[in-house]
C-alpha cells in the first residue's frame, strides 16, 4: 500500500489517526479487511488502550463525542482540562447531521464503546440511546439544579444550556408580528420567501417531532406537503435559513435563537419571535450522558458535573450563541438579551415522552428525502 493511500474512516479510525498517526491506521485497516467488524473493534480498542498508556503518560483522559458547535464547546472543554488536569479528546461532526450521526455511531459501538461522554446538542437522541441501552445512569452535583422536564428521572441523561426554535424576521421586509407569520403559513399564500432547514436532522427534526405529537401524523404530513407545494424553501441547516433572512432573500424563516444572534450581532435588520406549538415553546437543551462500559466512569462523572454547573451554563449564556440556562442563575449575571429567553425556555413543552414520535417522523422523512 502506498503511504498516501486513502483510508476509509471507521468508528475507531479517527481515534487511532488522531493519537498515533496514519501508519498505525493503515496497518489496522489492512487487518480489518480480513476480520469481522466486531473482532476488529475489540482488537483496536485493546491496542488503543495499551498504546494510550505510553502516549499520554500518567495523565488521565476522556474521549468525548460532541454535537454542540465546536467553536463554543471547545472553549468549555479546554477550561475543564485546565481545572481538572484531565485531557479531553473531542470528536466533532458536521452541522446538518451531527446529532443523528453520533446517535447512530454510539449504537453501532455499543458492544465496544469508543466514547466516554456524549455531549449532545438536543434531547431526543439521548432518549433513543437510553432505550438502546447505550447509557449509564449518574445523578451527581449538577443533576439536582436542572428542572425535572429537562432530565431523565433515573439520571441516564441531563439537559442544560438550551436553545429555542424561533422565527427570524427581516424587519425591512415585514413586521415582526406573530399573527402575520401564522397567517402566511396557514393561508394559501406563496411561501417562496420563507425558509426552513430540512427536517430530517437537528432541531428542525425535534420541531417536527413535537408537531407530530400534538397534531398527529396525518395533519403533519398534510401541512408538510402543502407548504412544499407553496414553495417553502428547504435548505441544509439553520445557519442557511438565517442567512437567507439576513440577506433579504427571505422575509422570515424557522431557525434557532443562537443563529438569530449571529445575524443580529452582524448588524443585520432582524427580529426574533418564539415558535409556539399548542401554546408551548420548543425549547431544546444540550444534554450530556456517560456511555455504558466506559473504564473511566470517575473521570466522566467529573466532566458531567462540570457541564451541568452554573459556571458552564453562565459561560454559554455569555457566549455568542446565547445558550439559555435551565438551572438557577442570578439574573443580574446574565446578558440583557438572554434574560427574557429564560421565561420562554421555562414555557417549553416536555419532550421526554416523544421518542415514539421521533422514530415515526424519522421513518416517514427518510421515505420522503432518501428515495
Amino acid at each position: 500500500m502506498k503511504t498516501d493511500e486513502k483510508v476509509k474512516q471507521t468508528p475507531s479510525s479517527w481515534w487511532i489517526q488522531a493519537c498515533y498517526g496514519k501508519p498505525l491506521l493503515m496497518r489496522a485497516t489492512r487487518i480489518s479487511r480480513r476480520m469481522p467488524l466486531a473482532l476488529v473493534l475489540l482488537i483496536v480498542s485493546a491496542v488503543v488502550w495499551y498504546l494510550s498508556r505510553g502516549n499520554l503518560g500518567d495523565r488521565p483522559y476522556l474521549v468525548v463525542y460532541c454535537a454542540h458547535d465546536a467553536v463554543f464547546a471547545d472553549e468549555i472543554l479546554r477550561e475543564f482540562e485546565r481545572q481538572s488536569g484531565i485531557r479531553v479528546i473531542a470528536k466533532y461532526d458536521s452541522e446538518a447531521t451531527k446529532s443523528l450521526g453520533f446517535v447512530n455511531l454510539l449504537v453501532q459501538e455499543k458492544d465496544v464503546p469508543q466514547c466516554d461522554v456524549f455531549w449532545n446538542n438536543e434531547l431526543l437522541g439521548m432518549c433513543e440511546l437510553q432505550e438502546q441501552g447505550v447509557l449509564t445512569a449518574y445523578r451527581g452535583s449538577g443533576y439536582a439544579r436542572i428542572p425535572d422536564q429537562f432530565r431523565d428521572p433515573e439520571g441516564f441523561w441531563v439537559g442544560f444550556a438550551a436553545r429555542l426554535r424561533v422565527f427570524i424576521v427581516n424587519t425591512e421586509k415585514m413586521n415582526a408580528d406573530l399573527a402575520e407569520i401564522e397567517a402566511r403559513l396557514q393561508d394559501d399564500a406563496d411561501l417562496t420567501r420563507v425558509a426552513i432547514a430540512q427536517p430530517l436532522f437537528g432541531t428542525t427534526l425535534t420541531q417536527y417531532t413535537l408537531w407530530h405529537h400534538v397534531w398527529g401524523a396525518d395533519r403533519l404530513r398534510d401541512w408538510h406537503a402543502d407548504v412544499r407545494r407553496r414553495g417553502l424553501r428547504e435548505v441544509k441547516g439553520n445557519s442557511a435559513t438565517k442567512d437567507l433572512v439576513a440577506d433579504g432573500a427571505c422575509d422570515f424563516a424557522f431557525t434557532d435563537n443562537d443563529d438569530y444572534f449571529v445575524a443580529r450581532d452582524a448588524g443585520r435588520p432582524v427580529a426574533m419571535l418564539p415558535v409556539r406549538i399548542d401554546g408551548r415553546t420548543c425549547c431544546i437543551p444540550n444534554s450530556v450522558a456517560i456511555i455504558r462500559g466506559t473504564p473511566r466512569s470517575d473521570l466522566a462523572q467529573q466532566l458531567v458535573d462540570y457541564l451541568l454547573s452554573a459556571e458552564t451554563e453562565l459561560r454559554l449564556a455569555r457566549s455568542e450563541s446565547r445558550q439559555i440556562p435551565l438551572g438557577p442563575i442570578n439574573a443580574g449575571d446574565l446578558p440583557d438579551d438572554v434574560r427574557p429567553l429564560v421565561a420562554w425556555a421555562a414555557d417549553g413543552a416536555d419532550l421526554r415522552p416523544l421518542l415514539s414520535d421521533r422514530r415515526a417522523v424519522i421513518a416517514w422523512l427518510k421515505s420522503e428525502y432518501l428515495k
